[in-house]
C-alpha cells in the first residue's frame, strides 16, 4: 500500500509524500494523525518520524 511503505524504503516513502503534496486535505489528514497518534504510515505529508517531531515541538511550546 502506497501510504504504508517500509520506513527504510526511501523510494516508497518519497512516492507517498509526492501524492500528499498535491492533496487538498493533507492538513486535515495530518491533524487527524496527530490527534489519534497514528504510529504508522504517511499522513498529511508527514512520516512517522516527522509526526513525532511535530508532537514534541507542540508539547514544548504549550
Amino acid at each position: 500500500m502506497i501510504f504504508y511503505p517500509d520506513p527504510e524504503d526511501e523510494v516508497g516513502t518519497e512516492r507517498a509524500l509526492a501524492v500528499c503534496s498535491g492533496c487538498q486535505v493533507s492538513e486535515a489528514c495530518l491533524e487527524h494523525a496527530l490527534t489519534w497518534r497514528e504510529h504508522t504510515g504517511i499522513w498529511g505529508g508527514a512520516t512517522e518520524r516527522d509526526r513525532r517531531r511535530i508532537l514534541r515541538r507542540r508539547r514544548r511550546s504549550a
